[in-house]
């Protein structure tokens, strides 16, 4: 008798569990076909360096959301700053206005700079290799950010890059901030900290033009071409943001045709 019982309720924990498994998965396939193009987007700055030691596993963790977030409104900006190159290794792709940018984060945010640090939507910033709270944040933003609209083309001519852009936004206060970036690089460092490594780099910004949208909310902006241009190796990303608070509210890429 205490047999029978045993296996009754151990045949009912079975199917209790079976079918809440089966509850789980429908939430979650659910919670995964919401979260479209359609809804919310995330645009993450990584402030890194080639002399800064703790810097390589930042750089591989966007190679690798740059992967898995493919096919959804990811946006990814590596900014190299120019701070570390006064220890022994100047970073080739680091520039003072990618240092300035992340200062002017450093007084939004109320943080220090440092490197690596991730900032997403302009609002929130973490160790830019802590890959579970910045997946976390990204997951969060897809489904409760709101966008405004923001479309882009590129043309190539034999100096110059030329880029179309068009928004929604009504925001006098707003800017547009248009990017080149290469998709990938990498260098063999012969000094500082990272002296002998053989480094990977993605979504490198090369060049951020700044176009104020107090005037006009469509035009053309323009790059110079750079050295060894491969079209399929780079692509432009913009975004609106409010430069006193930093909040972005939409952003956007393209190829090259």
């Amino acid at each position: 008798m205490i047999l029978k019982n045993l296996i009754t309720v151990s045949a009912f924990t079975t199917l209790l569990f079976a079918t809440s498994a089966f509850i789980y998965q429908d939430k979650v396939e659910k919670t995964t076909q919401h979260a479209t193009a359609e809804n919310g987007f995330a645009v993450l700055e990584l402030f890194t360096s080639e002399g800064c030691s703790s810097c390589p596993p930042a750089d591989e963790l966007m190679g690798k959301i740059g992967k898995e977030y493919k096919d959804e409104p990811v946006y990814l900006l590596s900014y190299h700053v120019d701070y570390w190159n006064r220890l022994g290794w100047k970073d080739r792709f680091s520039s003072a206005e990618n240092s300035q940018r992340q200062q002017q984060y450093s007084r939004i945010l109320n943080s220090q700079v440092y490197t690596p640090q991730l900032i997403v939507n302009g609002k929130t910033e973490f160790v830019g290799s802590d890959e579970t709270n910045i997946k976390n944040t990204i997951r969060e933003a897809l489904f409760t950010s709101k966008k405004t609209n923001v479309s882009l083309s590129a043309n190539v001519s034999q100096k110059e890059i030329n880029v179309q852009y068009k928004t929604s936004a009504t925001d006098p206060k707003n800017i547009l901030l248009v990017n080149l970036v290469e998709k990938h690089s990498s260098t063999q460092v012969g000094k500082g900290e990272n002296e002998g490594r053989h480094l990977h780099h993605w979504q490198i910004v090369h060049k951020q033009n700044q176009i104020s949208l107090n005037k006009q909310q469509e035009g053309t902006t323009k790059f110079k071409l750079p050295d060894g241009f491969s079209p399929e190796n780079w692509e432009v990303i913009a975004f609106i943001q409010n430069p006193k608070t930093g909040e972005i509210s939409g952003s956007a890429k393209t190829m090259f045709k």
